[in-house]
């Protein structure tokens, strides 16, 4: 394993977005989508932390990435207005998509499957959930608050379980998207997370093989010698 494989690490990420999912889902507060942000940046950052960036536009690309999620924040907490929500929704999918296209990168150039990678690989798989819901929410707030069938009422909660319902393709039919835009987002969030779970995790699961124990390795070692 070479260095810079050991130096990955993305059990901390998964229990940030696990953090992030459950504080949405169980809490409803005005403050939810500020600590969402900030979680969301947080993750970002982790996923920064396996691929180091070099270079003066790298460090003033991230400086400004800081900045816009401290102003989203700022804007969350203290303007609860329609377009306030949107915009905040609008930044937290860009956030994510960027971390989504980082990880993804970092663990296709792992030169061996390892228990870290797929911790990877289900993270990845969150964010695409996460971001999903985010894309419906900022629709749902920038189109008066109309974007399920029948005009039901909506809230972060709502999208993250239409958004992983329709990721794995449960599809329970309590809620669908009332227009057109909405469905056409639907059916690519079910075709991306079909791709995703019947090409790089099913690769990352059939490749994974367990790290064999000081004992076991030099048993091997042994055998190879005296062969």
């Amino acid at each position: 394993m070479t260095p810079d494989t050991q130096r990955r690490r993305y059990g901390l990420l998964l229990i940030t977005l696990l953090a992030a999912y459950l504080l949405s889902a169980l809490l409803h507060s005005r403050w939810i989508g500020a600590v969402e942000v900030g979680l969301f940046t947080v993750a970002g950052l982790l996923a920064l932390r396996n691929s180091p960036v070099h270079g003066r536009a790298g460090q003033l690309a991230i400086s400004a990435g800081l900045m816009a999620s401290v102003a989203l924040i700022v804007v969350s907490a203290t303007l609860p207005s329609d377009t306030g929500r949107a915009l905040v929704f609008i930044w937290t999918t860009v956030l994510l998509l960027l971390t989504v296209l980082v990880l993804v990168r970092q663990i296709l150039l792992m030169p061996t499957v390892t228990l870290q990678s797929i911790c990877g690989a289900v993270s990845a798989y969150m964010i695409i959930g996460l971001m999903f819901a985010a894309i419906y929410a900022a629709s749902y707030y920038l189109n008066e608050r109309t974007f399920f069938a029948g005009n039901q009422p909506a809230n972060g909660a709502t999208f993250q379980y239409f958004s992983f319902t329709t990721l794995t393709t449960l599809g329970y039919g309590d809620f669908t998207a009332a227009h057109s835009g909405g469905q056409a987002i639907a059916m690519i969030e079910a075709m991306t997370g079909q791709i995703f779970l019947a090409t790089l995790v099913a690769r990352l699961v059939a490749a994974f093989r367990p790290a064999p124990q000081n004992g076991q390795q030099t048993g091997a070692d042994d055998d190879r010698r005296s062969s």
